[in-house]
């Protein structure tokens, strides 16, 4: 067995001409074209100085390239770091900052941007939505060939940002081992093989559209058909020659409201994957009822990739995120001791999955990843007699919209920057598309502050997915005897 990314994922395809990629303008992309590229890819980080170990940041448009950069960074041994490409500049400037990377690559539209903000010692290349930029242009130059660094499978892969409900957003490290690990237990749960067309439309700075989708369908050496975004007319095209689908609730919701999904369609279709957000059970049902497939719900997160899944062969609940993967140990716990069946408390995760810490933050490390091993998710869940895991609730005021976790300290902060503001409270109710809507009840000492005001001083601040759809002008925030806001009564009271 492989210990390391590059090794098990790409270098096997390197005379492998099967079909990899099939792109949005027709371009056909084979397994063997791909390895040449990451290569080439490979050779231009070399060549800017990129040695192992160093981070490349990337807040770059969803193509080809893009891919085959992440297969680079491994290749020569560097830490790749995608970044959402909603991120402001404020944003952009911590990650910058507490990364410290040695090579960034951006949209070729914010060049300026990222050169202001990174120093002498980072090099800024580009890369367009149309494949263009200086480091496709520079790739197209250089051989394919290119030798591997060798890594170790407790080296660091990849970083990836992850808020949290106070203080700055934490860099968890996730290593070889940790990443590689997860994509073999998807693999063999869900059956993935070389005969297996999976829709790609899943943003890849994002541990579900990258790790969990580009990882598996590359170690299966499936067939992915690569679009730039979600579209309904161009997924629903797709499925009758495709097998897999791997979405959030969002692309469920937005299907079922297309008169076209039907059984018929979904003919050669075996599997529909949703995650990174909570699937109501009415959609769940919906979609079973029209088209005869039940959906299959899974459960993971930044630090640790997939904790749970729904069985493939087997029940798959609604309202429930499954077992524990094989290899995984999942722990409901009060206090730091297990507690019995049927019975709330915090999730608990250990195994091979699970990340190594937070980049530049060892006392934060120290008190969500037990010396045990086991890492504290912060979520609420039950444990059934047989082992099956539901999602109760969260302990950390997290807010899912779309697939996206939105942290309600952080919108807050900019809120009560903002003058004539008193205080806020963010918090998530249901949306049926969404999954939840991020809204804002704000108290105001200036009684003409209005809330398209506030909303315009937000805008520039966060990236969008963030940006409350409502503000909520209030008198008062409502609060226990101990003073602690109750978000819950905002909750029932605006749902």
């Amino acid at each position: 067995m492989t210990n390391t990314l590059y090794d098990a994922l790409i270098a096997p395809h390197a005379q492998n001409e099967a079909l990899f990629l099939t792109l949005d303008d027709g371009i056909k992309v084979s397994y063997r074209s791909f390895v040449a590229r990451v290569g080439q890819l490979a050779n231009v980080l070399a060549g800017t100085g990129v040695k192992p170990g160093d981070r490349v940041v990337v807040q770059a448009p969803k193509v080809m390239d893009t891919i085959a950069l992440y297969g680079a960074a491994l290749q020569t041994g560097a830490i790749y770091l995608p970044l959402n490409t909603a991120y402001t500049q404020t944003e952009l400037e911590y990650f910058i900052s507490d990364a410290t990377p040695s090579l960034v690559v951006c949209d070729a539209k914010h060049e300026t941007d990222f050169s202001a903000i990174c120093g002498r010692d980072t090099q800024v290349m580009t890369l367009a939505a149309n494949g263009s930029g200086s480091l496709s242009t520079g790739a197209d130059a250089c051989n394919a060939h290119f030798a591997t660094v060798q890594r170790g499978p407790d080296d660091l892969a990849a970083l990836l940002y992850t808020s949290g409900t106070t203080g700055r957003s934490k860099g968890a490290m996730l290593s070889h081992k940790n990443l590689l690990s997860n994509a073999q237990s998807l693999t063999d749960l869900w059956q993935i093989t070389n005969k297996d067309r999976l829709i790609h439309a899943l943003p890849i700075f994002h541990t579900h559209g990258l790790f969990v989708a580009m990882n598996t369908a590359l170690l299966a050496g499936a067939q992915v058909r690569f679009m730039a975004g979600f579209d309904t007319d161009a997924i629903i095209a797709e499925i009758p020659v495709s097998t897999m689908l791997m979405g959030v609730p969002t692309f469920y919701t937005r299907l079922l409201g297309d008169p076209r999904l039907n059984s018929d369609l979904v003919g050669n279709m075996r599997l529909f994957v949703s995650g990174s957000a909570p699937l109501l059970a009415e959609t769940h049902t919906e979609f079973e009822n029209r088209s005869g497939h039940r959906i299959l719900e899974r459960y993971g997160m930044t630090e640790t990739n997939m904790i749970t899944s729904n069985p493939y062969h087997g029940k798959r609940l609604a309202g429930t995120v499954g077992y524990a993967l094989p290899g995984t140990e999942v722990e409901i716990t009060e206090d730091g001791k297990p507690v019995g069946p049927g019975e709330i408390g915090m999730i608990e995760v250990r195994g091979e999955n699970v990340f190594q810490g937070y980049w530049n933050m060892p006392e934060k490390t120290a008190e969500e990843l037990r010396d045990t091993g086991f890492f504290i998710t912060g979520d609420l869940g039950v444990k059934s007699d047989d082992g099956r895991i539901s999602i109760v609730g969260r302990q950390k005021d997290l807010i899912i919209s779309g697939g996206y976790n939105i942290y309600p300290k952080e919108i807050e902060d900019v809120i009560n920057d903002i003058d004539g503001v008193t205080e806020s409270a963010v918090f998530g109710v249901a949306h049926p598309d969404f999954g939840e809507s991020v809204l804002a009840a704000v108290v105001v000492e200036d009684p003409t502050l209005c809330a398209e005001t506030i909303a315009a001083a937000v805008e520039p601040k966060l990236a969008r997915f963030k940006h409350p759809r409502r503000y909520i002008i209030t008198e008062a925030l409502p609060r226990n005897t101990m003073g602690k806001v109750q978000k819950n009564v905002l909750r029932d009271k605006y749902h």
